[in-house]
């Protein structure tokens, strides 16, 4: 998978740094807006190891995101954010590694279809059943900023601010860490099933194994959007593991660069300004959406991060295109 090369990750700082400053100019509107887009790129982060990084394309992904979420509502109050989000975490991963393991035994569309099975199981789960507080949802108290002791009361007047700050710290952890393990052996094997699964299983790589772990991981990473989005809205409800909230991923994704790591942080600031933009232009923000995604999917194949100049992690073969194959031949 492409990560960003200096250019593109001085880009990325700079973008950092312009979203971390955004509460010394921008209006409290906007600084939720941005808190919204920041935990949208986190569960397209999550869904792009799976996407980008094994091939692997789930309609079922928002079922971890709400699963995430309503850890928040589920766990005792008063616990602080320390201990709630690895909690929500691990709910999701253990949710993940169930579906997971039932559906990586399936391959292509029936592999889309039955992580989509799973994902409206859980959405029903919590849809039709008082766990979840009801189909209306239910607000939440947003677990304490506590360490050692001590903990940090936020005024409600900075209660935007210090969540946009919270959020971007969360995202950008979660691309450092995701980066970190593209270089490893068991990121590489995952480009490499997603390559060409069959001349890994040959090479002695269990694949089943190595994609069950991805799917886990991803679906952990989903419940820390999850929780986040909790924290940052304070209110959840039965949507949030809704099947067209997995396909707004996928389109953050597919929007941004499939084979970038750093593509659906691009996709899903895109699509959220899109969508302001569209209802300033237009009632129909729908079809402004379709018709703009549509003209950069033809424009750009690989996404806004076909503007710039590729770059692969070490020790990955970079992608030969067709025109450059023809070339090298005597």
């Amino acid at each position: 998978m492409v990560v960003a090369g200096r250019t593109g990750q001085v880009l990325l700082l700079l973008a950092a740094a312009v979203v971390a400053a955004m509460p010394f100019f921008a209006e409290t509107y906007h600084l939720q807006l941005a808190s919204t887009a920041l935990v949208t790129a986190m569960f397209a982060l999550s869904l792009q190891l799976l996407v980008g990084g094994a091939g692997l394309v789930s309609l079922g992904h928002a079922a971890f995101f709400g699963v995430g979420a309503y850890a928040v509502h589920l766990l005792p109050p008063g616990l602080s954010a320390g201990l709630t989000l690895p909690a929500a975490a691990a709910l999701a991963g253990v949710a993940a590694l169930f579906v997971g393991a039932l559906s990586l035994r399936t391959k292509g569309f029936f592999f889309l279809m039955t992580t989509l099975a799973f994902g409206q199981m859980l959405f029903f789960l919590f849809h039709d059943t008082p766990l979840g507080g009801g189909a209306d949802g239910v607000f939440v108290q947003r677990p304490a900023f506590a360490a050692f002791g001590a903990e940090w009361v936020v005024p409600r007047r900075d209660r935007p601010a210090v969540m946009l700050w919270v959020n971007l710290g969360v995202l950008a952890a979660m691309y450092l860490g995701l980066v970190l393990l593209l270089r490893t052996l068991f990121g590489r094997a995952l480009l490499g099933i997603r390559s060409n699964e069959h001349r890994m299983r040959a090479m002695g790589f269990r694949t089943y194994r190595l994609k069950l772990a991805a799917f886990t991981l991803a679906g952990a990473l989903a419940g820390v959007s999850g929780h986040m989005w909790a924290m940052t809205e304070a209110f959840v409800n039965p949507e949030l593991l809704g099947w067209h909230r997995s396909a707004e991923a996928l389109l953050a994704v597919l929007l941004g660069g499939l084979g970038a790591l750093h593509g659906p942080i691009l996709g899903a600031f895109a699509l959220i300004g899109l969508g302001e933009a569209a209802q300033l232009v237009t009632e129909r923000q729908r079809l402004v959406e379709g018709l703009v995604i549509l003209l950069v999917v033809l424009v750009l194949p690989r996404g806004l991060v076909g503007l710039a100049p590729r770059r692969v992690p070490r020790g990955v073969a970079a992608p030969v295109t067709p025109d450059a194959a023809q070339g090298s031949r005597p």
